[in-house]
């Protein structure tokens, strides 16, 4: 065979005469006048014509789909619109990062800085409470240095984005629900051994309680802050409504971890007896708004 092809187009020019002959019926043959300049042009282009339609196929159907690697214009599209959404997701983390060491550090006390820097560029703005009839008075211009600066919200704290869940199951975002005030009690069992005083810098009540008893959220809110501090031992901090903050110090284990959703009264962790400043078992329990620490006895029953 391949005699005969070397033989064929050794003179692609030249015209050949091919004779056919049939095995079983002797003397019966054909001839034929080859080309083979003709056969090579009808064979470029059948392959030119073959190639072409399996490009076409590939380029203008579904058929590309099948290709490994080859990607659809769906997925780039996709793929864009992922990219973005990463990219403001990371934008969305480093300002939750950024609004949550500053509230570490306006719970571990490293307040003094920050505070001086607020009341140099902007006013003291008037606190907002729930009004009461034993509601304590706020520190007037004349008083200490240290009370003066609590006055001056340490940071401008915003509550969490949160979402209500209409009547029909849908969601829409809005804001978490109120506090309902005044708000149980932290604790089961326990009663109180040292007052708010902010001019003392004591932003919060101590409440004397067992170790191993169970302190639970005041409200719905997002945990904040579940850590060890120096002072506070183990401190946990819920995001409410409305620009409230609730703090737990002094625990001996904690239950939730930064970032959780929580209910109104669900398990936040186990009193105990941690830190440096503590005199033994109890629960160092604070209410901020907005960065101003309140004084809690109005805002929760029965104290």
């Amino acid at each position: 065979m391949w005699s005969f092809l070397t033989d064929l187009f050794r003179r692609p020019g030249s015209t050949h005469t091919v004779v056919v002959m049939d095995g079983e019926e002797v003397g019966r043959t054909r001839r034929y006048e080859v080309r083979p300049k003709r056969l090579l042009v009808a064979w470029s282009l059948s392959l030119l014509i073959t190639v072409l339609a399996g490009a076409s196929l590939v380029a203008f159907t579904p058929l590309r789909t099948y290709i490994p690697g080859y990607g659809t214009e769906e997925l780039r599209r996709n793929a864009r619109l992922n990219a973005i959404r990463v990219s403001a997701l990371q934008d969305s983390v480093a300002v939750q990062r950024h609004y949550i060491k500053r509230l570490q550090q306006l719970l571990t006390g490293q307040v003094d800085s920050v505070a001086q820097n607020a009341s140099q560029s902007a006013p003291a703005p008037r606190p907002t409470r729930e009004p009461t009839t034993d509601e304590r008075t706020l520190p007037s211009p004349n008083q200490s240095r240290d009370t003066q600066a609590h006055r001056q919200p340490a940071i401008s704290a915003t509550s969490f984005p949160a979402v209500v869940r209409a009547g029909g199951g849908a969601e829409s975002e809005h804001v978490m629900p109120n506090l309902s005030l005044p708000v149980e009690s932290p604790v089961k069992t326990g009663f109180p051994t040292r007052s708010f005083d902010a001019s003392d810098a004591h932003f919060g009540i101590d409440l004397a309680v067992s170790e191993g008893s169970m302190v639970r959220a005041v409200g719905e809110g997002y945990v904040i802050l579940s850590d060890w501090t120096q002072e506070g031992g183990y401190t946990v901090a819920v995001q409410h409504a409305d620009g409230y903050l609730s703090v737990y110090k002094h625990n001996k284990r904690l239950l939730k971890q930064t970032g959780d959703h929580v209910e109104a009264r669900e398990a936040l962790a186990v009193s105990g007896n941690s830190g440096e400043v503590t005199t033994g078992p109890h629960l160092h329990f604070e209410l901020w708004r907005n960065g101003l620490a309140q004084d809690p006895r109005p805002y929760v029953s029965g104290w």
